[in-house]
């Protein structure tokens, strides 16, 4: 009988340890899987000089003032596609914990490296490969949702062009905008439709004239395209390339044409003050500390991210600072813009902004079959961060 009554006392002692194991054993695996420092290694394609580089050094340069001696950077720039493995494989060597990519060049490097080195993360900026076979846990995609910035930087152009035709600067037929751009791909196209419909937000008689450089990184290519299209008379500048090129040539036509100028991300006002009106850009930031913070704890990045999550992938906009407009040049800029602005921001924080919706319609020039009609709305970043709309659409014109 007393062996029965000890029993009972000894599989709940049992138990009791058991538990008191496991519990032990968890808060071991936490404090000594939780990293002291980290090495992280960013490869970009241009350098501080360049304007979309120049975002990455900033948004590393907070990180490290938040995080001091825990994180040490090593920052690699004006990196080719095709030495993208070998500076990876340098930074491997060198101890990094998390890798970033900054160029859509990199990203089938960047994710056979993920495959290789498993116990390093890779974040790697715009692209879309996160989620197709094979899927690595340790690579990662992001992008902001830049878009929306467009549009609203498009509305700013828009209400200047509807303010120079009120005061009879211009007559409604000389409302052309035109358009520096890269490559004819996804983001370029995508950017540049949503500015437009921006523009027609504030200006409906407005057309769009866009035209390529084919680089990224050529600032006499994409001043000489924008001279040429100043002197077809476009009265609005725009660009999604990465030099002061476009804003330069808005500046030295100033006192011979009615020009004016939006960038792209860095402002260019101190360049061009008497015709550069607002720039909008993606904010690398938030992504980015949220990867050094999982990093860090050893926690799966997309668990700390606050963003919109497809598997490997994540993106935000406003609602969740990863994307802004830059400061507004009052000065040149059409009376009401700031208080547009902010309603425009506000609207996209609520999901009551509709970009890709209207009477258009739209080809895609790769494939002359696949078109779309926007009196059906068309989502962008619906699945993925990277952006999908592919379409030239009636107004706009695209010229090589």
């Amino acid at each position: 009988m007393k062996e029965k009554k000890i029993l009972p006392v000894v599989i709940v002692s049992a138990a009791i340890c058991i538990i008191c194991a496991f519990v032990i054993r968890g808060l071991y695996r936490s404090v000594h899987t939780r990293k002291d420092k980290i090495l992280v290694g960013m490869i970009c394609d241009g350098d501080e000089g360049t304007l979309y580089s120049q975002n990455f050094y900033q948004a590393l340069s907070s990180i490290q003032a938040e995080y001091g001696d825990r994180v040490k950077c090593d920052i690699r720039s004006n990196i080719t596609a095709d030495k993208c493995e070998d500076i990876i494989t340098e930074l491997i060597d060198e101890g990094a914990d998390l890798i970033i990519t900054n160029s859509y060049g990199y990203g089938e490097s960047a994710k056979k490296m993920a495959g290789k080195y498993p116990k390093v993360q890779f974040v790697q900026a715009t692209q879309e490969n996160a989620n197709e076979s094979p899927v690595f846990s340790n690579y990662h995609t992001f992008m902001g949702r830049i878009y929306e910035g467009r549009y609203i930087a498009g509305q700013v152009a828009g209400r200047k062009l509807a303010s120079l035709i009120s005061t009879g600067v211009i007559t409604k037929d000389q409302a052309v905008v035109g358009y520096v751009g890269a490559y004819p791909n996804a983001e370029v196209i995508s950017g540049f439709t949503a500015f437009y419909l921006g523009v027609k937000d504030q200006c409906p008689s407005a057309v769009m004239k866009v035209r390529y450089t084919d680089t990224w990184t050529s600032y006499q290519k994409e001043y000489d395209v924008a001279r040429q299209l100043i002197d077809e008379g476009c009265v609005i500048i725009s660009q999604h390339s990465d030099t002061t090129g476009p804003a330069v040539a808005c500046a030295d036509a100033d006192r011979s044409s009615t020009v004016f100028h939006v960038g792209y991300n860095q402002s260019s006002i101190s360049i061009a003050p008497n015709t550069s009106l607002i720039a909008t850009k993606i904010e690398w930031t938030p992504y980015l500390q949220a990867a050094v913070k999982a990093v860090l704890d050893d926690k799966k990045i997309e668990d700390v991210v606050k963003a919109d999550i497809h598997g490997q992938d994540a993106g935000a906009g406003f609602d969740e600072g990863w994307v802004r407009m830059l400061t507004l040049n009052k000065a040149i800029a059409a009376d009401g813009t700031q208080e547009m602005i902010n309603r425009s921001i506000e609207g996209f924080k609520k999901g009551s902004i509709h970009v890709f919706r209207g009477d258009y319609k739209g080809t895609d020039p790769n494939d002359i079959s696949r078109t779309v009609n926007l009196n059906k709305e068309y989502i962008e970043n619906k699945n993925q961060s990277a952006p999908t709309f592919c379409y030239i659409i009636n107004g706009i014109s695209v010229e090589n």
